[in-house]
């Protein structure tokens, strides 16, 4: 290098300054477009592009449909997701001149209450590109902000993406607080990384895993050109299953229609009834009152005396059974009758044996049992039809004198499912009460004593659920099968049905069919003149029923005021179609001129059970099969062909021969 010229001198060291400068230059591009690339095509894309939920559709509940033979199979839905939107704002996008004209305006469309006026504009500005204004926006009310936005937004040059809406689906009741407790909800506010949403219970908790869906993601560019409705879908939101139910809805409105008739008319504290189909199991209907409405669960939820009408009671809450119990006693009797015949042994009774009921005295009660009338002599029709504790009791004596404790007890969970739960698709469903001998309660005082199937053979020292006892009752009305209740038909997504499988359930037969028409033809005079619960006589209809009137335990004690009655029963009494079991809840103490005493199951179930059984048999399109059983004026009542009425007349001969009436 010659440095006597320094023109040259200075053009070599620019070159080499511009060179290194062009290095430097080269090595920052590779560190930014090379190694840094990814991180700042993020930073890039978040300027410039805005990643927003594609919402799923949660998994809808469908009504059977195909109950009634010839009816249209429609497809009704008990509850769907609507589309609706959240509005939201980015404040990054609109200028400070412009957010509290922007925000008067929308407090005035979407009419935001005064107190929380303030809260909404500060959404404006705050240091964010998305901030939630408004949830569940209708349709309509969509259009009408997107009319006043758009021509606003070119006005002033402020992207349409200023505001923008994010499409999700909201849960719907085309039919209201029709079958709330069972169906209940899904809370308001969803996850934000899931968008799924928490199930306050009922159906939607225990399927929770099947009508869950997966949210998709949508790309849209942040520009006054584009709006929100234009966007790349770049990931498919994934639906949730379809779940068909076993219930009907016009069943379940005849029933919650009757049931909170029967409430209100007997002045209960509440109410709940079970239909079930005896040969399948399939639950028809499961009614309660007071009603739930699931749209409002956080008014419920939030008040002490108001959750209660959140449960499904006919699961959750188990009562000691009453009257309605004594068919079982009397089908065991009849089973032990079989095994000692096969034995070669004596029979343990006759049904048509005339057994002594005066006095109630029985081993290890200092009480005696009693019967609401004095019978001297009953057989196993009378003793049915009057409800008589007294011959139950006798009849249980014989049973424990010959078999055992251990024997009884496990005879009554094997045949008729008590002390089991039923595996019904709902949460928090209770086993009952079924004691065992030998076991001790926490206090440490024996479960199972000397009295205690006595007591149990009248329904008492046994606990159940009414599902429980609807399970019990469709073991007679079906011929001796025990079957498992159930909610769901089938349950499908995208068009693939997940379940039932091909697995094949059979039934099994837990009682001779012989013991069930023997049974059941005691039951028969139950609602038949002389019997306990005439008001359940359905017009038109054969039916077999019984009633109870259990006091209900306060304290450790039974009251004296409180009861729990119930009406378990079905129709017709052959082939029978529906197993009704209708329950009040503390219906008003006292006697009613005209009526009785209200508090009875006679008076305030029977009559519940035989409008839900007629208007469900009725609208299944079953034959009446007593043409001359109906009510005293109407014209085609026949009172010598009524069925049933020769044998009801022949009873009641006999029992006044034996009892002096």
């Amino acid at each position: 290098m010659n440095k006597n010229n320094p023109s040259r001198f200075r053009i070599l060291s620019v070159a080499i300054a511009l060179f290194f400068l062009f290095s430097l230059l080269l090595v920052q591009f590779y560190k930014i477009q090379i190694l840094e690339g990814e991180n700042w095509a993020k930073q890039a894309n978040k300027q410039h592009f805005l990643i927003v939920k594609e919402p799923f559709l949660r998994g809808a509940f469908y009504s059977n449909p195909s109950i009634k033979q010839g009816h249209p199979a429609f497809e009704k839905p008990f509850v769907i997701d609507v589309p609706k939107y959240h509005l939201y704002v980015d404040p990054g996008s609109i200028k400070d001149d412009f957010k509290a004209e922007i925000a008067n305006q929308l407090i005035h469309l979407v009419r935001v209450p005064a107190g929380e006026q303030d809260k909404f504009t500060n959404q404006f500005y705050r240091k964010s590109r998305s901030r939630k204004l408004v949830m569940w926006v209708e349709k309509d009310l969509h259009q009408t902000i997107m009319d006043w936005w758009i021509p606003y937004a070119k006005k002033n040059k402020i992207p349409r993406n200023g505001l923008f809406f994010v499409n999700d689906y909201q849960r719907s009741y085309p039919y209201g607080k029709l079958m709330g407790q069972v169906l209940h909800t899904i809370q308001t506010f969803k996850d934000e990384a899931t968008n799924q949403a928490k199930p306050t219970g009922g159906l939607e908790l225990y399927f929770n895993s099947y009508l869950k869906g997966k949210q998709g993601k949508r790309r849209l560019m942040r520009s006054p050109r584009h709006a929100l409705e234009i966007g790349e879908v770049i990931e498919n939101p994934e639906n949730g299953s379809d779940i068909y139910l076993t219930i009907n809805a016009y069943i379940q409105t005849i029933a919650e229609e009757e049931l909170e008739r029967g409430v209100v008319k007997c002045k209960a504290k509440a109410g709940w009834a079970v239909i079930l189909e005896p040969h399948t199991g399939e639950v028809l209907a499961l009614a309660q009152y007071p009603s739930f409405y699931p749209p409002e669960y956080q008014h419920y939820f939030n008040h002490p005396e108001l959750i209660e009408h959140t449960k499904v009671k006919a699961i959750t809450d188990a009562n000691e059974p009453g009257s309605v119990f004594k068919p079982f006693t009397m089908a065991l009797a009849l089973h032990c009758n079989e095994i000692l015949k096969k034995r070669g042994e004596k029979e343990l009774f006759s049904p048509e044996e005339k057994i002594a009921t005066s006095s109630g005295k029985f081993p290890g009660r200092s009480k005696p049992i009693s019967d609401t009338s004095h019978h001297s002599y009953l057989n196993m029709d009378m003793g049915m039809q009057k409800s008589s504790n007294i011959y139950m009791g006798r009849i249980a004596e014989r049973i424990i004198n010959r078999f055992g404790n251990d024997w009884f007890r496990a005879q009554l969970q094997s045949m008729f499912g008590f002390g089991l739960k039923t595996g019904i698709e709902l949460p928090a469903e209770s086993i009952g009460v079924l004691p065992t001998p030998g076991k001790l309660h926490p206090n440490g005082a024996l479960e199972w004593s000397l009295p205690t199937p006595f007591s149990i053979a009248m329904g008492y020292n046994i606990q159940a659920t009414s599902l429980q006892v609807a399970r019990a009752y469709a073991v007679l009305a079906n011929g001796g099968y025990l079957v498992n209740p159930t909610l769901v038909k089938k349950i499908v997504k995208n068009s693939s049905t997940l379940f039932p499988t091909q697995e094949v359930k059979i039934i099994p037969r837990v009682v001779d069919e012989k013991i069930v028409e023997r049974t059941v033809r005691s039951m028969r005079f139950v609602t038949k003149p002389g019997g306990t619960a005439t008001r359940g006589d359905i017009a038109g209809y054969t039916e077999v029923g019984k009633t109870s009137t259990p006091k209900k335990i306060v304290n450790g004690a039974y009251s004296e005021v409180l009861y729990c009655p119930t009406f378990a029963g079905f129709a017709p009494a052959s082939q029978a179609k529906i197993v009704i079991v209708v329950t009040m809840d503390e219906p008003e103490y006292g006697y009613f001129p005209g009526i009785g005493k209200i508090h009875n199951g006679g008076n305030c179930t029977a009559g519940v059970f035989k409008e839900i059984a007629r208007r469900s048999l009725q609208y299944l399109g079953v034959p009446p099969d007593d043409p001359y059983g109906y009510p005293y004026g109407d014209p085609r009542y026949n009172r010598d062909r009524i069925l049933w009425m020769p044998e009801t007349l022949k009873l009641q001969e006999l029992y006044q021969s034996w009892n002096k009436k």
